[in-house]
């Protein structure tokens, strides 16, 4: 299974997810800067990803005595994902009394990477609750959420690998995920790549795959869960999450604890990241468009209402 980073010998190597999947480039990141322009660029992303990458940012900061401007940085990269702070928090925490500032930060940094890890294959032992025996069912997924989102085998796409390994998955169907093709590029590439059978879809066959009786249930992660369990997730998710509901078929959302934000009353709170024009005029070198005006959401917000339960490592949450 693929990791989307690794650390070696006091670099944090990063797995750049803008090439995949036609190549595979790995970014030496030797300082905090370096880290905050992968996050922000996405070359690592995936809200799980992203806080671990915060973390070993600042384990590369402390040793050059700049951990408390190293937080700031780090937690100005991207706004919508909570795990981003969550995790930049944790080290500064860990870090305060410590008499080894670089030890602490690494060692908490290390701790965030192999919670995450745990988190991702508890919740896919209990999403089986959710998917009796006896039968087999196809998902419908929304960008990515799996190894190259979180460091470990997924949330929405462990949920999915478990579900193979119990013998109950038919096919996912994988939403190509516009602008910037995560379902395309990411989703298929690492499913195809562990022998999982997928199906490419875009983004506004969802309604009709599901209408023809191809879906049985959806899953997908999340960025940011407010307290009143309004989920931030991808752009398109709150379309499919309608689709879902009129269609009558569950939709579920894969996420640990450090995505709940209780801080965060509802989804009207949530900090929407707005990103450049040039990612909906064009793919990659190509301009696709004329050049006029774009509106560029990173992330939407799918109500409480329309989720019909949330998967996590504690256990199963129905709103």
């Amino acid at each position: 299974m693929i990791r989307p980073f690794e650390y070696v010998d006091g670099v944090f190597r990063i797995l750049d997810q803008r090439a995949l999947p036609g190549r595979e480039i790995w970014l030496d990141c030797v300082d905090e800067q370096q880290v905050a322009e992968a996050i922000k660029t996405l070359a690592v992303r995936g809200a799980p990803a992203i806080g671990i990458a915060a973390a070993y940012g600042l384990a590369l900061a402390a040793r050059q005595g700049r951990l408390e401007t190293a937080a700031s940085l780090l937690i100005a990269a991207r706004p919508t994902a909570v795990n981003l702070a969550w995790a930049v928090r944790r080290v500064m925490n860990a870090t305060a009394d410590a008499a080894d500032r670089p030890a602490a930060a690494l060692s908490e940094a290390a701790a965030i990477w192999a919670e995450e890890i745990a988190a991702n294959e508890r919740m896919a032992a209990l999403a089986l609750e959710l998917f009796p025996a006896g039968r087999s069912y196809n998902i419908l997924t929304h960008c990515n959420a799996g190894a190259l989102a979180t460091g470990g085998i997924g949330t929405a796409l462990g949920v999915v690998r478990a579900l193979k390994q119990a013998g109950r998955l038919g096919r996912v169907y994988a939403d190509e995920t516009r602008p910037l093709l995560q379902g395309a590029r990411l989703t298929a590439y690492e499913l195809d790549r562990d022998g999982i059978e997928v199906v490419l879809i875009t983004d506004n066959m969802a309604g009709w795959a599901m209408h023809q009786g191809l879906v049985d249930a959806v899953v997908v992660g999340a960025d940011r869960i407010a307290a009143n369990f309004d989920t931030a997730n991808k752009i398109g998710t709150y379309s499919v999450s309608i689709l879902a509901r009129e269609h009558g078929l569950p939709f579920y959302v894969a996420a640990p604890q450090s995505t709940f934000d209780a801080a965060t009353p509802d989804g009207r709170a949530i900090v929407i990241e707005e990103r450049g024009f040039d990612e909906v005029l064009g793919f990659g070198h190509e301009r696709t468009a004329p050049d006029v005006r774009v509106f560029n959401p990173a992330f939407d917000v799918t109500p409480a209402a329309n989720i019909t339960a949330f998967i996590t490592e504690t256990g199963l949450i129905r709103p």
